[in-house]
């Protein structure tokens, strides 16, 4: 089984951030994050590329790990991971990408979490875990006791998101998760590097 990155997973979300997201970034990059997920769906291939180099350049200078949203060609021309929604191929990435690079998929539900088991991927990420306008539209929250089930039933690592924070960070970790990811609670954050401060030293808490 592959370990992940780092215990916690910035997802991108430029609609939901104050600032460039370049600074956001930058800043979350200096409270500690190390992996970092650009999510931006409605930009055209070309913008998404350019604003990838940009965050390409800040995860490499920190030894970050940079992974791209469902667009194979960014991640290829990055040597960056890769995330798929939950029916895409992780084979197909798999085979556009080769063996070492980083792929996960989201999944919303056990049986999602079943299939994913099949595709090859070395992750999955679970939500909505909690309710949070980040997540919409995918049924109700799982709660900790759907990520404990989930966790049982899982044999590659899973991703607790939606509705993070450091308050309910460590007990997703007692439930099982082998980490958390993080869109509007940093995105939206006055300070995200505080933000981030806070989640790891809750994350560290959980996992001592």
């Amino acid at each position: 089984m592959r370990p992940l990155p780092a215990p916690l997973l910035l997802i991108t979300d430029r609609t939901q951030n104050p600032r460039p997201l370049i600074e956001t970034v930058a800043a979350a990059l200096e409270g500690g994050c190390r992996w970092v997920m650009l999510r931006e769906k409605d930009l055209p291939p070309d913008a998404l590329l350019d604003l990838a180099r940009q965050i390409s350049a800040l995860t490499s200078a920190s030894g970050a790990t940079l992974s791209i949203n469902s667009d194979v060609a960014a991640a290829k021309a990055l040597r960056a991971g890769l995330h798929l929604p939950a029916d895409g191929s992780a084979l197909a990435a798999r085979a556009a990408l080769g063996p070492a690079a980083l792929i996960g998929k989201s999944a919303h539900s056990l049986d999602e979490i079943e299939k994913a088991l099949d595709t090859g991927a070395d992750y999955v990420t679970l939500s909505p875990i909690f309710a949070s306008a980040s997540k919409p539209g995918y049924g109700p929250a799982l709660g900790i006791e759907g990520l404990r089930k989930a966790a049982a039933r899982l044999q590659i690592p899973i991703v607790a998101l939606a509705g993070i924070d450091a308050d309910n960070a460590g007990p997703c970790i007692k439930a099982g998760a082998d980490a958390v990811a993080s869109m509007g609670g940093v995105m939206r954050a006055e300070d995200p590097a505080a933000e981030v401060r806070a989640l790891l030293a809750a994350l560290g808490r959980a996992s001592s």
